[in-house]
């Protein structure tokens, strides 16, 4: 079987004389050779600034940008390029409709429906435009199994709901809401959908059509591709209701003294000069994930995650989060916590084998402190990770409490 570690550059490095075991994923991955050539070429052979020269290197630069944006609409379903919106990454995606569309559109009386497993980049961007709106900022709530019960999404989504923001996949549980069930709860009540999909992006196909959300929103750098390239779907009757949420450059159609008109989507969005060698690699990145295909990518994430999930559940003073969930239930990541260490302890010891795992609140302290937890340890995988990762991973882990002086 094919190493896919064999295809970034970076896997082939040591840390602290050991090999590289990068289970950060969650955080951002790595970027294969394909993806590096791909922006590389850019730069090296089409570098202009698209939409704004007739000559030929500009027309290049502008075709290989909207080349991608279509490449983008393909992978995720959306029968129009030109509801895809290029940003930085989801957060800004996400910050986007909160300021063009909830500010906007939102009013006192209203109500903004929220998970409390959200990043906090789908969150605090509603929190704000609650408090400026006076609409009102309501959380769906996790059982003890860390799941949202189908009477939390009927008291919760009601005739008061305007906006519903969930994550597709939660980035310290790894597990996945009952997505379908609260569009339909939301639809039925009049609300708009916006979906996070970052950490679902990597790990299984993401239709919006299918789906049948409003927005999406997911970051380039999670799945491959490079920093500083995201993208916002939304419908189109939306968007186009929406005013710009950032000024100038070529997001214009005209410009007087005293007024503007703007550009049609989506350049309406996307003022100044955008990313186009990320959105290049973007698309490149999509490309090589295809080429690997979806039955492919699940089958040797799930057989890394199965391994991580059954070596955690049988090591002594290790408490799992996400309740009992099976590994089939679990996408790319396992939170968890050592018994008497401090989670910057545990990634600390971890690094010195060249472990790389995240440790803290993996900016979703209200979930934390839901679960009655400040920080935790999280471990998270992507398709190149194999079982001989997690065998290191396992092996670093069973020394930190010894290391501490716990013996065990």
């Amino acid at each position: 079987m094919k190493q896919l570690a064999d295809d970034f550059p970076i896997l082939q490095t040591k840390v602290n004389g050991k090999r590289l075991v990068y289970l950060d994923n969650a955080a951002t991955s790595q970027r294969p050779s394909a993806v590096l050539d791909a922006v590389n070429g850019f730069y090296r052979e089409n570098n202009a600034n698209p939409h704004r020269g007739v000559y030929d290197l500009a027309v290049r630069a502008t075709n290989a940008y909207e080349d991608s944006r279509k490449c983008v609409a393909d992978f995720i379903g959306a029968h129009d390029a030109a509801e895809v919106i290029f940003t930085r990454n989801a957060s800004e995606a996400l910050n986007l409709v909160a300021y063009s569309y909830g500010l906007n559109f939102l009013h006192s009386g209203d109500g903004i429906a929220i998970s409390i497993a959200e990043h906090h980049s789908n969150l605090v961007p509603w929190q704000r435009v609650a408090k400026t709106t006076g609409a009102s900022l309501d959380y769906l709530y996790l059982t003890e199994q860390s799941r949202i019960a189908d009477e939390e999404i009927q008291n919760k989504i009601t005739a008061k709901t305007k906006l519903v923001a969930v994550t597709q996949v939660s980035n310290v549980l790894g597990l996945r809401p009952p997505v379908e069930k609260i569009v339909r709860r939301a639809h039925e009540v009049g609300a708009v959908v916006v979906l996070d999909c970052a950490q679902s992006i990597p790990h299984f196909p993401v239709s919006v059509k299918e789906l049948d959300v409003d927005f999406a929103a997911f970051s380039g750098h999670k799945m491959y591709a490079p920093f500083g390239i995201g993208v916002l779907w939304g419908r189109r009757e939306l968007l186009e209701k929406m005013p710009p949420f950032l000024t100038g450059g070529d997001m214009i159609d005209s410009v007087e003294e005293q007024e503007t008109t703007y550009a049609p989507l989506p350049q309406k969005f996307e003022a100044g000069t955008q990313n186009a060698g990320g959105a290049v690699g973007l698309a490149a990145a999509i490309r090589y994930m295809q080429g690997i295909g979806w039955d492919e990518i699940q089958r040797r994430e799930h057989a890394v995650m199965v391994k991580a999930l059954d070596g955690l559940n049988s090591m002594p003073h290790i408490s799992v989060l996400g309740g009992d969930a099976p590994a089939d239930e679990r996408y790319g990541v396992i939170s968890f916590n050592v018994e008497g260490v401090h989670p910057h302890d545990v990634a600390s010891i971890l690094d010195a084998d060249g472990v790389c795992i995240r440790a803290g609140h993996h900016c979703a302290q209200p979930l934390l402190h839901h679960l009655n937890l400040y920080a935790a340890c999280r471990v998270s995988f992507a398709l190149y990770n194999t079982e001989e990762d997690v065998d290191a991973f396992l092996a670093s882990l069973k020394k930190v409490r010894g290391w501490l002086g716990y013996g065990a």
